[in-house]
Parts: C-alpha cells; structure tokens; sequence
C-alpha cells in the first residue's frame, strides 16, 4: 500500500478517498478486489446492522475480513455520522448493498460526488431485489454506476453493463455473470465519476420495480413448467435458500433444481416419481424436475 504524509506528519493512502458504504459480505469481497486490481483503497468502510425492524448480522462478516489497518464503521445514524465523513475530506462515497438512504448532507460531501453500484440495467429493476430479473425469465442480466440521488436507483447513469441470461441458469453461473458485469461498471464508471462527469439521466418512463420476494413467491407451483422452475430457485437462492415446495404433502427446502425432458407415461403435476435420500423427481406441467431438498422442521 502506498501513502502520502500529511502536514501532521500522519501516513494515509495514497490516491482518491473512497469512502464505501456496504453491507452484503459478497459485495464487498468483489469490491475489495476491485479495488486492489485498480490501485484504490478505502478511506472508511460504512456498515450497518440495519433497521431494528429488519436486523442482520452480515456486517460481521465484513468486519471479520477487513484488513488490520481498515478503518470501518458500525452504525445506524445516517446524518449523525456526518461529522465524521466530512473530516475524511472525502473525493467519493461509493455504496452497493446499502439498505439506508444516503442523507443529502452526506452526499453533499465528496470533491466528485456519491455514486451507487445496483445489479439491474437501469431504469429497469430498480428497487430492493434485482434476483426479479432471473425470476421472471428476463433475457438479459445488468449492472449500471449511477449517481446517488434522493430517490434509490434514480440518478443520472456513468456505466450501464448488459449481457444475455446463462443458458444454463444457476445460482452459480448467475452469480458469475453478474460479478463480471458488475466489475465492468465499476471500471468505467468510477473514473467517469472522479473526472466530474455528470452521466445520462435515466429514462423515467421505462423504469421498472423489483420488488421483494413474497411468501407466496417462495413456493414452487407444480403447474408450471420446470424450465421456469429453474429459473425461480436460481433467483431464490441467490443469496441463502429461500425456495420451498410442498413434495408428496410434506414441506422441503429446495437447495436446487435440475430439468429432465417428460418420461411417458406422463402423470399429473406434483407427482412425486421418485425419491433419493436427498433428492426427488417430481412431475412438472411441462418436464421432470430433479430437486435436491431438505424437509422443513
């Protein structure tokens, strides 16, 4: 790591002060990464266990990992924090995963500005759960840099990133995909950003939402075809499984989906074909669907 003396004789980072607001322990692994490969550091990293509504405890996986000499921040008091971050004199906030918003008298901080990673091709898909995109069977996958406004995923667009779905949909190969374009963004749009480009304004009119995953949503429908099934575990479990199914009248958590072409003779939708120990083929309204599961206590 390189440094600069300050008139105090202090050592600090050399090149621009980022300040990172994060919270999903993958995210910040890609961006650390990124980071290093680009000759970037972190000034502060900001996590947060959340809202007393909604607490998690993925920060500590990010404390755990940073390195001994990160400075890292623990908090739930966006505008209080202010004071802190100005001392910084910070050139940009870049935040991914961040579930607050970002107060106006923080972002008016940075010599450049704030800017936001969002895993979706803005104006589509802004919102909470960009998984809406595999779920719903959407061609492609995406990632835009933006500028971070009042509202979430609004703000004028520094690197919009594009690519076709996998062929063959899997939490990995998802995962995989997206990691690529979210580098990609962050390549070309964080020099956009510390060069005072002001990016595309987004196009309103084509924006869509990407809602949160309903209870109802979690539970696989055996009428449907099991392409379609594939598609929903992949987006479900992206993170932590979270795709269920009712199996022969029993619950089961589903860790994966795998299609197989239909076997006459043909049986009704939700019949259960065959079991293994930690697998079960079920008939589906269009193919066999191969699940690895586990019941539910």
């Amino acid at each position: 790591m390189s440094f600069v003396v300050t008139p105090n004789g202090a050592k600090q980072p050399a090149g621009p002060r980022i300040v990172l607001y994060c919270v999903e322990p993958n995210a910040y692994r890609l961006l650390r990464a990124w980071a290093e490969r680009s000759g970037f550091t972190f000034r502060l990293i900001v996590t947060t266990p959340g809202p007393a509504r909604a607490r998690n405890v993925m920060y500590r996986d990010i404390i755990a990992e940073t390195p001994p000499d990160q400075d890292i921040l623990v908090t739930t008091g966006m505008r209080r924090i202010a004071p802190m971050i100005a001392a910084l004199d910070p050139d940009l906030i870049l935040s991914f995963t961040f579930p607050y918003r970002i107060p106006p008298e923080v972002l008016a901080l940075p010599r450049h500005g704030a800017v936001n990673l969002h895993p979706a091709p803005l104006p589509a898909y802004r919102g909470p759960n960009p998984a809406r995109m595999v779920y719903n069977g959407e061609p492609l996958l995406g990632a835009t840099l933006h500028r971070t406004e009042a509202d979430f995923d609004t703000g004028p667009i520094l690197s919009r990133q594009v690519a076709p779905m996998p062929g063959d949909v899997s939490q990995q190969s998802v995962l995989e995909t997206w990691e690529g374009l979210i580098v990609k963004a962050l390549d070309e749009g964080v020099p956009r950003a510390l060069a005072d480009e002001p990016g595309t304004p987004q196009d309103s009119s084509q924006a869509s939402y990407a809602a949160s995953f309903t209870d109802e949503d979690m539970w696989l429908d055996w009428n449907v075809p099991a392409a379609v099934l594939k598609l929903r575990v992949a987006a479900l479990n992206l993170v932590t499984p979270q795709a269920k199914a009712v199996i022969g009248g029993r619950e089961y958590l589903v860790d994966g989906l795998a299609n197989l072409p239909d076997a006459p003779p043909r049986a009704e939708p939700g019949t259960v074909l065959e079991r293994f120990e930690n697998a079960v083929k079920v008939q589906t309204a269009e193919g066999i669907a191969l699940l690895s599961v586990m019941p539910i206590a």
